[in-house]
């Protein structure tokens, strides 16, 4: 069937070129339909429908997947997926993408489903549709699926199917040990379905909230937060996470900020605009207010030696390898960002919500003995008020070179209101004494503490030198 509407489709081309070549007046009838993808629902019933294939992702347990006769929802077979443990040679995790690399058209359903249980209940971590190894344009991810050893239907809604017409991605999955320890699930009679039950979208961008973000022109910044949410027949609101290529997204005024179909915001100007999108004739909830300041000004670039120098961050230099630069210390920080932010070419870390962030590297600790200070250029985008402070704390291993044991030490240097100016550059160029470690042969941690005095800053330039 493949190969007969492969020749239809050249058969019709050639003959329009042909009509159009000999300057023929007859127009091509309104009833002439193009020939469309198939609109095969099924993925696995019984074994693989035709022009499904498997391909495991990098990492995973290449044969998680089987094919199990003995166990299954009905019929002779179902989908067998096996979690390795934690430290298997085959592989860390188990997960793979079922794609159909001929395309299918499956604009005239409204979820895939699929009955599933496990040899333990668990929580797999993302299961879904649309991702094909290739744009993943129309991907749709349920995270932390709640699986159990009972047999259950699931329904993963699609989020606007006019959009699917050629889709490749008919499954994928991604799932972890549970505690350490793996485990085997199972999934049957999975296709595509038209339910007519499936009600009430509720789209939303961010996450639901009005995000405020003060940023410069040359910055982009990718849209966060996309979900879809349905209720089903159950009176479940089932949640998925779904690819920007299913929203239509708005900007108030391109002059400031514009948008484009993959939502990557571009700032192009000064002035304040707000990202708002819809989702098949449905306003998302959640919005982004740009306050665009102008023109980025670059911290001042360093011209020390690189001899003399061991960087943490910077442009300028060679950087140690970093852990992280946001420790995500829940539930005790609030601060979100990190080394995420880059205009013009260039890369600045930007925290916000801030309380207190550290930047880790403990894969090795360095050895700054034999460096004089610490530097690091500062920016505040916002006012600073009286009480506002920014301390700057540096943490030691010990002899041990690991957190704990009882030789770590710490200390801190703090910078009251008055040293601290806004939408500025402030270079900081602090004396290692200042800071009172017992040894700094095993440095693993610079920590930005605000107390949440100060919500929002920028950072470049973190080295020691002598």
């Amino acid at each position: 069937m493949k190969s007969i509407k492969i020749i239809s489709v050249r058969i019709a081309l050639l003959g329009f070129i042909s009509i159009m070549l000999s300057n023929c007046e007859r127009n091509l009838s309104g009833d002439v339909e193009f020939a469309k993808f198939p609109s095969n629902p099924e993925v696995f019933i019984d074994g693989f429908s035709g022009g499904l294939e498997y391909f495991p992702f990098g990492g995973s347990k290449p044969d998680a997947f089987s094919v199990d006769t003995d166990i299954r929802y009905s019929g002779t077979a179902a989908m067998r997926f096996d979690v390795p443990n934690v430290g298997d040679p085959a592989g860390a995790f188990a997960g793979a993408i079922f794609p159909d690399n001929g395309g299918r058209d499956l604009s005239g359903y409204d979820a895939l489903t699929f009955w599933a249980k496990a040899t333990q209940a668990a929580t797999i971590n993302e299961i879904g549709f649309g991702n094909d190894f290739g744009e993943n344009k129309f991907m749709v991810t349920l995270n932390n699926m709640q699986i159990s050893t009972a047999w259950t239907k699931y329904t993963i809604p699609i989020p606007d199917a006019s959009q699917l017409v050629a889709e490749r991605g008919m499954f994928w999955y991604a799932e972890g040990p549970e505690n350490g320890n793996g485990y085997s699930f199972w999934i049957d009679d999975l296709k595509f379905e038209r339910l007519g039950t499936v009600a009430q979208p509720r789209p939303a961008i961010f996450f639901g909230e009005d995000e405020v973000i003060e940023t410069f022109v040359g910055t982009t910044i990718n849209m966060t937060g996309l979900t879809q949410t349905f209720n089903l027949a159950s009176g479940l609101n089932q949640t998925v996470s779904v690819s920007p290529a299913y929203f239509t997204f708005k900007s108030s005024d391109v002059d400031v900020a514009r948008v484009n179909e993959n939502g990557v915001i571009s700032i192009v100007g000064r002035g304040t605009a707000e990202i708002t999108a819809v989702l098949a004739g449905v306003r998302a909830q959640g919005s982004l207010t740009i306050q665009s300041l102008g023109a980025f000004v670059a911290a001042p670039t360093p011209t020390r030696n690189a001899a003399n120098v061991i960087s943490v961050f910077s442009d300028a230099y060679t950087n140690i390898p970093v852990d992280f630069y946001n420790g995500f210390f829940a539930p005790f920080q609030t601060t979100l960002g990190g080394a995420d932010l880059t205009i013009g070419g260039d890369h600045i870390i930007r925290y916000t919500e801030l309380n207190f962030v550290a930047t880790e590297f403990k894969n090795p600790t360095i050895n700054v003995s034999q460096m004089t200070h610490f530097h690091v250029d500062i920016q505040i985008p916002e006012s600073i008020d009286p009480g506002d402070f920014i301390s700057i704390e540096l943490g030691d291993f010990g002899a041990n070179a690991a957190f704990g044991g009882g030789d770590d030490s710490s200390g801190r240097v703090t910078f009251t209101n008055t040293a601290l100016t806004r939408n500025t550059w402030i270079s900081l160029d602090i004396p290692l004494a200042q800071f009172g470690l017992t040894s700094r042969n095993n440095l693993a941690q610079i920590f930005f503490i605000s107390d949440a005095t100060i919500s929002t800053l920028l950072v470049d330039n973190m080295y020691f030198y002598k």
